[in-house]
C-alpha cells in the first residue's frame, strides 16, 4: 500500500510523539491498583515525593478541574478517590526527572485497599443486574408467529473473545506548557475533538488555552479512540509544573492496562421455512464491558444494528446488554461492534446448514439481501450490491466446484481435513451517533500556488492523509504533489470526530472538497478577468494549468495563483459537511442510522493438521465493493491489512485472565498473524461499475468492512473439524489450535446446539 509516509517509514524518519524534541522533559508514570474491587482505605505517597529523581507525585486531590475522563458517561476517575473498580486502574500520578526514577519512586507508595469480591463473568454480571444502561430491544415483525410456521428451529449459544489491538505505538503523550497558563499536548490519539475536551475538563481551563496536535499515530485499530488517561496525565504534571512531561505506556503495560476489543456470548434461536428461507431469528448479545462505560455502549449498538448480517429476516427479537465487570474497560476496535453482532448469525446458519443437510452457501445465497428488503430497524434498502458481490466471486472461483473439492479431499485424507467457508458483508457506513457525523476543512493556497489542507481526520497508516490530497489535487485541477496534509491540530480544526467508523476520509474528504471546490470558483472567475472573458463557463483548470474552451489559456496555475493574491482575492477557505438524513430513534429502534452500506463477499479455504489440531489458511478470494475507488492501491492494502486482522481475531488472538481479574497474556504470550500465517492465495477483486452518491468522489468506506471477512477463517476451520469430527459443537471464537486439538481429542462435549 503507497501512502505519503511510506518511505519515511522504511527508512525509520516518520517522526512520532517520542521522536519530539523535549528539552528538559520530566517523565510520568502511574500507580495503579493492584486489585480487581477494592475501597481504599489510606493512601501514602510522602516517601514516594522524598524519592530520588522525584519532582512532583499527584493523586486526585491536585487535579484543578474535573476528575473524569469518561468518553461518554462520566463514570471514569482520571485518578481514584476511595475505591478502585479493576487491576490497572489510576491511583496516583508521579513525576520523575527519569523514567526510571519516576518507577523506582512507585514501590515506596503504600496503599491499604480493602478487597471486595469482584465479578468477572459477563453473565454473573447480567444476572446481579450489572449493566451500563438499560437493555435495548428491538422487534421487527412478528417472531412468536413466524416461529411457529418454521419447518426448522435451531437454538444455540456462541461466544467470541477479545482481540488486543497490538499497534506499534504504544499509548503516549507529550504535554508542553506555555504562556497564560495555555498548554500543547502532542499524542497518540484518534478522537482530537473528545480529548481536547477532555484535557481542558482537567485542568480546569477553557479550551482555546488548549491545544492538540497529531501528526500521525503507529497505528491504533480503535484503541486510541476514547481511553484518555495517557493523554490528560502528562498533562495534568505538565500544567502543575510548568515543565514539560511525557508518559509513555511499555508494551506489556499497554497490554495489561488498556481496553480491548468487547467478548460477546449469545443466546440465539433460529427458525427456516422448508426451502431454507430465515422466517425469524432472536438473539441476545451479551456484551463484556469492563469497569467503566467507556465507548462500549456505541460499540454494542453498532452490534445491535447488524445481528441480521447480510441477509434478509422479516421477523426479528433482539436484545442487548452491556454488562459491568471489574476488567479494564473495553473499548473501540476496528469494526466497531460489527463483527461481533454479524458473527453470531453466520455461525447460526452455518450451524443450520449442516443439521439440515445442506451446505451454508446454500442457506446464506438463498437469504442475501436485496433492494426492497427491510432491515430490523425499519430501513428499506436500496442500492443493494450483495447479490453482484456474491455472484462476481462465483463466476471467479466457481463456489459449488471448491466445494465439491473439499468434499472429495475429505473422503480420501484421514490425517488432514479441508474447511470452507463463504461469507457476506452488509456494513452500515456513518457514525450510529448522528451527531459525530461532521466535519470541517481549512485550505490554504499560498502565493506559490502550493496548497495546504488541515483537516480533522488522523493518519494512522490507514491512508486518509494520501485520499485528502487525492481529493483536494482532483477538485482544484493541480498535480498531486502540489498538496500537503497538515497536523490535525485543535487550533485550527475544533470539535473533530474521531477518525474512526471508516468514515475519515468521507467525511473529512466531503468537507476538503467543498472547500476547493469554492476555492476552485473563486480563481476561475478571477481567471475569468484577467482573460478579458464575459464568464467562466469556459474555463478549467486541469494539470496545474487554465484552459479556455479545451485550450490553453497560457494561464498557469501557479501564476494564476500569485496574480489572484495581488488582486487581494481570498486564498483560503473553510468548509463543513454534516452527513445529511441520518437519524434514529432509540426508544423505538427505528431510523437511518447509515448514509449507505458497504458490501462484500469472500470465500476461505483452510486445511487442518488432525494429528496436530494446527491449520493453515489455504486462500481468501474477495469481491469487495469499494464505489468508484479513490485509490485502489490504498484500498487493496486496507482490505488486506483488515482481512488478517480479522483472522487473528477468529482463530489465534487470545488474552487470557487470572481468577483475580490480572491480565495474563503479555507480549511474549500474545501471538498476532505473522506473514507465515497469512493465507498462501489471497485475492481481491474491486466490484466493477459501482458508484455510491453518498461519500465523497462517488468512493465507499473501506478500513473497517473487510474485517469481517476474517469470520470465514473460524468457520472454515470449524468446517474441517466437523470433516473429521462430526455432529460436535464448534469451539468458541477464537478457535486456536488448542482448541482444535482438544476438539478432535477431549470428551465430547456436552452442551450442543439444538
Amino acid at each position: 500500500m503507497k501512502n505519503d509516509d511510506t518511505q519515511m517509514h522504511v527508512r525509520g524518519a516518520s517522526r512520532f510523539v517520542d521522536d519530539i524534541p523535549a528539552p528538559g522533559a520530566l517523565h510520568a508514570v502511574l500507580f495503579t491498583s493492584p486489585v480487581a474491587k477494592g475501597r481504599i482505605r489510606a493512601l501514602d505517597v510522602s516517601k514516594a515525593k522524598t524519592a530520588p529523581g522525584i519532582v512532583a507525585v499527584y493523586t486526585h486531590k491536585d487535579i484543578p478541574g474535573l476528575n473524569q475522563v469518561g468518553h461518554v458517561a462520566k463514570d471514569q476517575p482520571l485518578l481514584a478517590i476511595d475505591s478502585v473498580e479493576y487491576i490497572g486502574q489510576p491511583i496516583a500520578l508521579v513525576v520523575g526527572e527519569t523514567k526510571r526514577a519516576a518507577k523506582n519512586a512507585l514501590k515506596m507508595i503504600e496503599a491499604d485497599i480493602e478487597k471486595l469480591t469482584p465479578v468477572l463473568d459477563l453473565r454473573e454480571a447480567a444476572a446481579k443486574g450489572h449493566l451500563h444502561a438499560k437493555r435495548r430491544v428491538m422487534i421487527s415483525g412478528d417472531p412468536d408467529a413466524a416461529f411457529a410456521k418454521c419447518k426448522h428451529v435451531f437454538t444455540g449459544t456462541l461466544a467470541s473473545g477479545q482481540q488486543e489491538h497490538f499497534y506499534f505505538e504504544t499509548q503516549r503523550a507529550l504535554a508542553i506548557p506555555g504562556e497564560h497558563d495555555t498548554i500543547k499536548v502532542c499524542a497518540s490519539v484518534q478522537s482530537p475533538g473528545a480529548f481536547h475536551r477532555h484535557l481542558a475538563e482537567v485542568l480546569g481551563i477553557p479550551m482555546h488555552k488548549v491545544e492538540l496536535d497529531i501528526r500521525r499515530l503507529g497505528g491504533a485499530f480503535g484503541g486510541k479512540e476514547s481511553t484518555a488517561v495517557w493523554t490528560t496525565a502528562p498533562a495534568l504534571a505538565a500544567f502543575l509544573l510548568k515543565r514539560p512531561v511525557k508518559l509513555s505506556l511499555e508494551r506489556n503495560e499497554d497490554i495489561s492496562t488498556t481496553g480491548k476489543r468487547h467478548a460477546y456470548e449469545y443466546d440465539y434461536k433460529l427458525g427456516l421455512d422448508a426451502e431454507g428461507r430465515i422466517l425469524a431469528y432472536e438473539i441476545t448479545l451479551f456484551q463484556h464491558a469492563g469497569a467503566c462505560s467507556d465507548i462500549s455502549l456505541a460499540v454494542l449498538g453498532r452490534s445491535f444494528l447488524h445481528i441480521g448480517g447480510s441477509y434478509n429476516i422479516p421477523n426479528v427479537r433482539a436484545t442487548a446488554m452491556s454488562c459491568r465487570t471489574n476488567i479494564p474497560p473495553n473499548n473501540a476496535f476496528r469494526g466497531f461492534g460489527v463483527p461481533q453482532g454479524t458473527f453470531a448469525i453466520e455461525a447460526a446458519l452455518t450451524d443450520a446448514a449442516q443439521r439440515i443437510g445442506v451446505t451454508p452457501e446454500t442457506l446464506k445465497h438463498k437469504n442475501l439481501i436485496k433492494n426492497g428488503d427491510t432491515l430490523p430497524y425499519g430501513l428499506q434498502m436500496t442500492d443493494v450490491n450483495a447479490e453482484r458481490c456474491w455472484e462476481t466471486l462465483d463466476k471467479t472461483v466457481n463456489l459449488a466446484a471448491r466445494r465439491k473439492a473439499v468434499a472429495e479431499y475429505n473422503k480420501t485424507h484421514a490425517d488432514t481435513k479441508r474447511g470452507l467457508a463463504v461469507v457476506p458483508v452488509c456494513f452500515g457506513i456513518s457514525f450510529a451517533q448522528t451527531a459525530l457525523n461532521q466535519a470541517s476543512s481549512l485550505v490554504h493556497i499560498y502565493v506559490d500556488g502550493s496548497v495546504s489542507v488541515s483537516a480533522g481526520s488522523v493518519e494512522m497508516g490507514q491512508g486518509v492523509n494520501a485520499k485528502l490530497r487525492i481529493v483536494a489535487a482532483r477538485t482544484l485541477g493541480v498535480p498531486l504533489e502540489r498538496v500537503r496534509v497538515d497536523t490535525t491540530n485543535t487550533s485550527r480544526i475544533p470539535n473533530a470526530s474521531p477518525t474512526s467508523a471508516s468514515t475519515g476520509a468521507d467525511l473529512n474528504g466531503m468537507a476538503t472538497k467543498y472547500a476547493c471546490e469554492r476555492l476552485r470558483a473563486r480563481l476561475l472567475e478571477f481567471a475569468a478577468k484577467q482573460l478579458q472573458l464575459p464568464d467562466a463557463s469556459t474555463l478549467d483548470i486541469r494539470d496545474g494549468e487554465v484552459y479556455a474552451s479545451g485550450k490553453p489559456a497560457e494561464l498557469s496555475w501557479n501564476k494564476l495563483a500569485k496574480d489572484a493574491q495581488w488582486a487581494r482575492v481570498d486564498l483560503g477557505e473553510h468548509a463543513f459537511y454534516a452527513t445529511p438524513d441520518l437519524y434514529y430513534d432509540m426508544e423505538k429502534e427505528r431510523g437511518r442510522p447509515f448514509a449507505y452500506y458497504s458490501y462484500a463477499t469472500s470465500v476461505t479455504e483452510v486445511l487442518l493438521d488432525c494429528v496436530r489440531g494446527t491449520y493453515d489458511i489455504d486462500s481468501v478470494d474477495i469481491v469487495q465493493d469499494v464505489g468508484e475507488s479513490l485509490s485502489p492501491e490504498i484500498d487493496i492494502g486496507q482490505i488486506e491489512g483488515a482481512v488478517i486482522q480479522g483472522i487473528g481475531w477468529t482463530t489465534i488472538e487470545q488474552i487470557r485472565y487470572a481468577p483475580d481479574g490480572r491480565v495474563l497474556t503479555g507480549v511474549n504470550a500474545y501471538k498476532v498473524p505473522d506473514i507465515k500465517f497469512c493465507p498462501k492465495n489471497f485475492n481481491i477483486r474491486l466490484l466493477k461499475d459501482s458508484s455510491n452518491p453518498y461519500a465523497v468522489c462517488n468512493s465507499k468506506a473501506i478500513g473497517e468492512p473487510p474485517f469481517v471477512h476474517g469470520i470465514g477463517a473460524y468457520l472454515a476451520v470449524a468446517d474441517a473439524l466437523n470433516a473429521a469430527r462430526p455432529g460436535r459443537k464448534a469451539p468458541s471464537l477464537p478457535l486456536t489450535p488448542e482448541k482444535a486439538f482438544m476438539y478432535l481429542y477431549g470428551p465430547d462435549t456436552k452442551e450442543k446446539n439444538k
